[in-house]
């Protein structure tokens, strides 16, 4: 079972998308990826960060409680099998604008501070990942800085 869900999403990631909703079921699980990915990238996964994951795809996507749960499953599976970051991350650069992909990289921040502590590693991983997205650095540090204030306000 586990091998022919990564097998359609390995589908859904090697073939251009055939419609609308296809890609955007690439870009969400592509989106996912790239959370599961920072919430992964400390030593323990705690349960603030796995629910600013779930928040943000939340937020993003706009997906009902076992849609997300089967996201953030497969998001996990792929992230395990994943080698890099470049077909999630070109994905997401085809498919988003500059704005939403600032989005995202605040959504990225908010998982990665929501323990209260940002490790070396998430804060190598971010800075790849606003590279890989694209994103200037100016942006970058004020979505830094806009994930805080929504740790700081209990968003």
């Amino acid at each position: 079972m586990l091998r022919s869900l990564n097998d359609l999403f390995r589908s859904l990631f090697d073939a251009a998308p055939a419609n609308e909703a296809q890609s955007t079921h690439t870009l969400q699980l592509a989106t996912a990826v790239l959370l599961v990915e920072v919430m992964r990238s400390d030593s323990e996964v705690g349960p603030r960060e796995r629910q600013a994951v779930l928040a943000a795809l939340r937020t993003k996507f706009g997906l009902a409680d076992d849609e997300l749960a089967r996201l953030v499953e497969l998001a996990e599976t792929e992230a395990t099998n994943a080698t890099d970051f470049h077909r999630f991350t070109s994905q997401i650069n085809k498919g988003f604008s500059a704005e939403r992909k600032l989005r995202i990289v605040e959504f990225l921040w908010q998982v990665a501070l929501a323990d209260g502590h940002l490790s070396h590693h998430e804060n190598h991983l971010m800075r790849r990942l606003g590279d890989l997205l694209h994103i200037p650095h100016a942006d970058y540090v004020a979505a830094k800085q806009r994930a805080r204030e929504r740790i700081d306000a209990g968003e």
